[in-house]
């Protein structure tokens, strides 16, 4: 297939255009370089740089057999302080991409939506038909892009999929996590390990959880990619299809820890701080419908996600 990955040269859109191309696709990044890099764009992908509004249609206009969609703003923080940049980035950008795809006849579909469309959710693991009540702009951003997604589909005949992510680790070769401002627990993690921070911090040690604890379900980056690769292949004409991704069970903050002293070697110190306003004790989907539908399962270990996101920041290391 002709594919184009749009915020391909960011973390999961790096990776999946990676496997896309050992899969033997055609790919083709779109990419305004913002929060992406341009070394992250796999060799054997084209590169566009460009605005994803003004950008989309003339590409797409060479002829398509689906869009992976990726690009987006996805800081909760920034969400609520600059809530304007997320309607505009995520929202509207999103609608001019399916306005494109619409002109020109592109097929299918697979969104990178979020389980942020879920908010604090009243029971876990966390189902496809859970309420969706997003607790900032960000998790709105994407949930809106869902109801587009669905109209379009049943308007225009377009097969379409959302893949709600948990929480994503790990890396793909040289295709790792790097952000200019890191917000996810494993990277800090290794970041103390790699003498980049003093120690970590804990929010809260109270939580009604085994070890006081927040718990989180964690996918590796590589699963995560071959879940596109099957929704691609899976998408049904006039379907809009909602997949949550996870392992299914969840981690806490100190079980992330010791699996990161145990890869690393370092000792890692950890410190509790006060509780996060908004953060649910437990986070964990259940992708019983990914399984069903897609024939997915994902395979690797909290351990194989911290081990491949260590030799990922080593190698990035001033010699």
């Amino acid at each position: 297939m002709k594919l184009l990955v749009t915020g391909g040269a960011g973390y999961v859109g790096s990776v999946c255009a990676a496997h896309l191309l050992e899969a033997g696709n055609e790919v083709v990044v779109l990419d305004d370089l913002s929060t992406g890099h341009r070394d992250a764009v796999p060799d054997g992908a084209r590169f566009v740089e460009g605005d994803l509004a003004e950008a989309a249609g003339d590409v797409l206009a060479e002829g398509f057999d689906g869009v992976v969609h990726f690009a987006a703003r996805s800081l909760v923080g920034e969400s609520v302080q600059r809530p304007e940049i997320y309607w505009d980035g995520n929202v509207v950008k999103s609608l001019r991409l399916l306005e494109a795809i619409r002109t020109h006849g592109t097929p299918r579909l697979v969104f990178s939506s979020t389980a942020a469309t879920y908010g604090e959710p009243e029971q876990v693991p966390i189902r496809e038909d859970s309420p969706t009540r997003p607790t900032n702009p960000y998790g709105a951003s994407k949930l809106a892009i869902d109801h587009m997604i669905s109209s379009y589909a049943a308007a225009h005949g377009l097969a379409a999929t959302s893949l709600r992510y948990f929480n994503v680790a790990g890396a793909h070769g040289r295709y790792g996590e790097r952000h200019t401002v890191e917000t996810h627990l494993i990277p800090i993690v290794l970041q103390v390990a790699a003498g980049a921070r003093e120690s970590v911090q804990m929010f809260g040690d109270d939580w009604d959880t085994p070890d006081g604890t927040c718990v989180r379900d964690y996918i590796h980056v590589d699963d995560l990619a071959d879940a596109h690769l099957r929704a691609l292949d899976r998408a049904e004409p006039g379907r809009h299809a909602i997949y949550n991704l996870g392992v299914g069970e969840g981690f806490s903050v100190r079980e992330v820890v010791e699996a990161c002293r145990t890869v690393t070697g370092h000792p890692i110190p950890a410190v509790v701080a006060p509780r996060r306003a908004g953060d649910p004790a437990v986070l964990v989907a259940s992708s019983e419908r990914a399984r069903a539908e897609l024939g997915w399962s994902p395979s690797r270990t909290l351990q194989d996600m911290v081990a491949d996101a260590w030799r990922f920041a080593q190698g990035r290391l001033p010699a």
